[in-house]
């Protein structure tokens, strides 16, 4: 099951695109301007957008430009009605993994969906850097500046994960799917008391924590001047 939000200004292709989405039991969230699309994208983490080309207050070519510039590699389908090849192509440059065209069978839509869905997630590497950090998967290390700072591994995945998705929100129920999944007594406090620990130990004395938290939405790995 998949996480999907569906960007539409066409509240009635949104519904039947959703009955889709939900028969092949994936969780389906909807937004019908690019504004609230945007808006969802940071709270929420996705498995999957699929986003309109024309829609008010931002265009679909927007919403990806400032999806994209925040480091999220969640895989992108464009919805092309009676736009130019050059929005589409526009689109793919700006980082779209596949697009189709209005109208459409339903078919067609959820092979294409399927398809994202089983890519691998985009690879970053073993040595990725946010900020002061530095976290080295080969050698299971992260350095504060120069300074190495021992983690426990929970610690250390949640940091990890954290630097893979920088700047955006995640609640604490979506970390404990995401970094203690396969830990069937987790609970929501564990997040909680891990992240109260990797902050104690990565953020610098008189600066602000990296790792934001805001009531309602959750944390983020930003960096704050």
């Amino acid at each position: 099951m998949a996480k999907i939000l569906i960007a539409d200004d066409d509240i009635q292709l949104c519904s039947i695109i959703s009955g889709w989405l939900v028969q092949d039991s994936h969780n389906v969230e909807l937004a019908h301007d690019g504004g609230d699309a945007l808006n969802r994208m940071q709270i929420s983490a996705y498995d999957l957008i699929i986003l309109d080309i024309n829609m008010p207050v931002m265009s679909g070519l927007e919403v990806l430009k400032s999806l994209r510039a925040t480091g999220c590699t969640a895989p992108v389908l464009m919805l092309s009605g009676n736009d130019t090849i050059e929005d589409v192509l526009t689109g793919l440059d700006l980082g779209a993994d596949d697009y189709v065209t209005k109208p459409f069978h339903g078919k067609i839509l959820a092979a294409r969906v399927n398809a994202l869905l089983r890519r691998p997630p985009a690879y970053l590497g073993d040595v990725l850097k946010f900020a002061q950090l530095t976290l080295d998967r080969k050698d299971y290390s992260v350095t504060v500046r120069t300074h190495v700072v021992s983690l426990l591994p929970k610690e250390f995945d949640l940091l990890e994960f954290f630097m893979r998705n920088p700047n955006r929100f995640f609640t604490s129920e979506s970390l404990l799917l995401r970094v203690w999944a396969s830990e069937s007594d987790a609970t929501v406090d564990a997040v909680t008391t891990c992240i109260k620990r990797l902050r104690k130990k990565i953020d610098e004395e008189g600066k602000a924590s990296l790792i934001t938290t805001v009531r309602g939405a959750g944390y983020k790995l930003e960096y704050v001047e």
